[in-house]
């Protein structure tokens, strides 16, 4: 089968993809630790690809995407195989799923606390700010404690602190 062989070389190496039959694959559209990360099955009936594929989202990886979603995206690539049909369109299928992955997704709750500290700090992990704080509550210990020696709690210096002392 041609397309098998191309779809090894296209993928090869590729931790996205993977080969469950040599005639059922599976494509993970986003990183592994994407929230909207998804995954779709492809596999090929006898008379593909003058039929359609079958396309399934049915993946214990897509267990916490609603079926509302996996409807629509599963919608949407039928769309594309009858565009496709008499062609192989495995490859076409996974790259407009990779292409299309962040509309397919629009409407996937995603938490969005984390969705939020993705857009800001982009590429960069977490580590930075929380270091800078951890400096600066050290900081203020260690000042607090100089201040703490000259001053009483409300910061003012105590009565007498530059009296001589003339009682010796």
């Amino acid at each position: 089968q041609m397309e098998l062989e191309a779809l090894r070389s296209i993928y090869e190496g590729d931790l996205c993809f993977r080969e469950l039959s040599p005639v059922s694959f599976q494509y993970r559209i986003g990183e592994s630790g994407d929230p909207k990360a998804f995954l779709i099955e492809v596999s090929w009936p006898e008379t593909y690809p003058q039929t359609a594929p079958v396309i399934s989202m049915d993946a214990f990886f897509n267990n916490t995407i609603s079926s509302a979603i996996k409807q629509s995206i599963l919608d949407k690539l039928m769309v594309e195989v009858e565009a496709n049909l008499g062609t192989a369109m495995t490859y076409t299928l996974f790259e407009y799923a990779k292409d299309n992955k962040e509309v397919f997704m629009e409407n996937q709750p995603v938490n969005t606390v984390t969705s939020v500290s993705n857009s800001v700090s982009i590429g960069t992990p977490d580590v930075p700010p929380s270091k800078k704080k951890e400096k600066k509550e050290q900081l203020s210990k260690t000042q607090k404690r100089k201040l703490a020696d000259k001053t009483d709690n409300k910061g003012e210096l105590p009565r007498g602190w530059n009296w001589v002392d003339v009682i010796k």
